[in-house]
Order: C-alpha cells, then structure tokens, then sequence
C-alpha cells in the first residue's frame, strides 16, 4: 500500500553543527521503510528551543552527526504515503504525528507502567534518528501518533512536543482545580500550552513574561501577567496576586527562571516545582537551605517530555477546542530567520514551517 513517492524531499539540515551552525533547505534522499514502519510526509514541523540545543550540541549529549542525523526536529504532523509489509492497522492517507521520542522499547518496567517517556532504550528525535525538519520520515508505527479529524496541521504539530510534554508535567504535579500555578517564561512554544492545558483543567495560571507577550497570553487564559521587564519584584507581585501566600506551583520553561522559583512559592506550604526547561550543561543549578525544603513542604520534580498517552490526551483537548492555535506558520524560506528568533527569545507561541510552500 502506498502512494506516489518521489526520490527525494525537502528538508532543514544543520549546517557547521555547534555554536555557529545554520539551517539549510537542501534535498535529500527519502528512506526505505522496514516491514514495521510508516512513510510519513510531513506538511509541517514545529520549532522547538531543543532543536536549538541539539543543532548547537551544548547538553553534553553525543552530537546528531555522532548518529548520523542531519535534521532536527521532533514536533511534526502529515500523513501516512506508505505503509510497510507487516503493518495492519494504519493505512495510507491516515493522518501522522512525530514525537520527541521516535521509539521506545515497548518492553521494560517503565514502557509496561506507562511511562515510555523515561524508556532507557527511547530514541530520540532530530538526534538519534532523523527529525522532523525532513519532510519525508520512517517512522514506527507502533509508536506513531494518530491525529483526529478537526486538528489542523499546524496544531496538531507542536502539540507532539509542548502540549505533550505540559500536560505530563501538570499530571505528574498533582496541582488541583483552583490551585495557583505560575508559568515563568509562559508566553513561549511549551509555556503557552501549559497555560491552556492548567486553564482547561480548572487552574489558574499566572504568566511572568516580556510585556510583549502578554495579549497571547491573556487570549490563551492566563489569569494574570506579570511583566519582568517592568515589575521591580516579581516574586512579590505573584505573591500579592495569590492571597499574599505564594503559588502552589511553579511549572518552569525558561530555564533562567530556575533561581527565582522558590520566590514565587512563597510561604505556600507544600508548593510544586517542576523542572522542564533543560539549560545548557554546567550553568544552571536549583536548590536551597534544607529548611526551606522541610518546613515548607516544598516538592522539586522533574519531568521529561509527554508520553503516548499524553499525545493522545493533548490533541484530544486540541479536538474539543480547549488548546488552540498559537502558531505562526512561515515558508521554508524563512527557516534560519525562524531560528535565529527563537535564539534570541524574540518567539511568542510557536513558529512552524510549512513543507508545502518554498
């Protein structure tokens, strides 16, 4: 089963991978597929700040031409052209989603507990295998997403990443209806669909941001905005706006905030502080006095990026209009232009390139 594929496709490849690498739109052959996996064609990819630190190799990771990969990416939704021989239940015209994860091994204690997304064995996307700036990829099906009727494309990818990844993170937090939950860096790509996916389940958000990403913000339903670059004390701003007692959690995606979460908890005993935002290695530390951590009951917890489920649960939110569209969706002209604005922290939402216009 398959349709009409060409010998090749576009692609993003990285270019003098390190600090001073680039994106260029080059062609590049399209895979074979094995009697297991899919042929996906990509009609759009999102751009992820991980992107940036895989293409730039400063996470202390293997670097992607240590795998043989030339493309990054890992937030991409298309559609099925070919299906492999021993493949039944997807067939061609289905539509696709790739996840940070490209496989796991479906066959240790963390895949059988329902947490893939810690798979020792889990290869990661746009570094281990070729990522989603190719607009051909071979992808697993066992561990494909399925996309709904009634999510567009360019929802539907960044959701394989940031709203995936969000909502494990909100999960694994155990923060309630009601709960005050501060979202430093919230009007970025991952942020902003914490904001959505906290607002759905009955929170209330609260974003510490550049001024100027305020009104995505507060249309997204933040609660409330603090501005950064404006307010002389944020953490005292956030506890004024939550009773005079601090949040109950703080879900971090800029990880320059890391050194101002214990603020924003305040005296709220018991306060949730989630760590997602990975810095470059060797910059960043967070702790502090164990009495801080004894007499405030305080939980640090980490989190990685969304299992199956948690794909399956975020576009489910997408398909019942609780999480919408935040995406700008730019040519592949404007590839390295895109990158250099995420760089530089210039992005609110999310950029995503469209394979179907040069």
């Amino acid at each position: 089963m398959s349709e009409e594929v060409p010998k090749k496709g576009k692609a993003g490849v990285v270019v003098n991978e390190g600090a001073d690498f680039r994106v260029e739109v080059q062609e590049v052959d399209i895979p074979e597929i094995k009697d297991d996996e899919l042929l996906v064609r990509l009609n759009c990819t999102g751009l992820c700040m991980s992107d940036i630190h895989f293409m730039a190799n400063d996470w202390a990771l293997p670097p992607m031409s240590a795998f043989g990969v030339r493309c990054a990416g890992h937030e991409g939704a298309g559609v099925v052209v070919k299906v492999g021989n021993a493949v039944k239940d997807w067939k061609v015209g289905d539509r696709a989603g790739i996840k940070p994860l490209s496989d796991v091994c479906h066959n240790c204690e963390e895949c059988w507990n329902g947490r893939d997304n810690y798979c020792p064995k889990g290869v990661y996307a746009g570094l281990m295998s070729q990522g989603t700036y190719q607009q051909y990829l071979a992808s697993p099906a066992i561990y494909t997403s399925r996309i709904p009727d009634g999510v567009p494309d360019e929802v539907a990818g960044p959701i394989m990443c940031s709203a995936s990844t969000m909502h494990r993170a909100l999960i694994d937090s155990g923060l309630k209806p009601g709960n005050w939950v501060v979202f430093p860096g919230g009007g970025g790509g991952v942020g902003i669909q914490g904001v959505q996916l906290a607002k759905a389940m009955g929170m209330r958000p609260i974003v510490v941001d550049a001024g100027g990403k305020k009104d995505l913000c507060m249309k997204m339903g933040s609660e409330e905005f603090v501005d950064f670059q404006s307010e002389s004390d944020v953490a005292a701003k956030v506890k004024e706006i939550t009773g005079g007692i601090g949040a109950h959690g703080v879900l971090i995606t800029a990880y320059q905030s890391y050194k101002d979460a214990f603020g924003y908890i305040g005296d709220r005993k018991g306060g949730k502080i989630m760590c997602i935002a990975l810095p470059p290695a060797g910059t960043v530390n967070i702790g502090n006095e164990p009495s801080a951590f004894i007499f405030g009951n305080v939980h640090v917890i980490g989190t990685l990026v969304g299992t199956m489920q948690d794909t399956a649960s975020a576009l489910d939110y997408a398909k019942r209009g609780l999480l919408k569209p935040i995406s700008e969706v730019r040519p592949m002209s404007r590839w390295q232009e895109s990158i250099d604005e995420l760089k530089a922290g210039k992005v609110a939402g999310r950029i995503v390139i469209d394979f179907n216009q040069d």
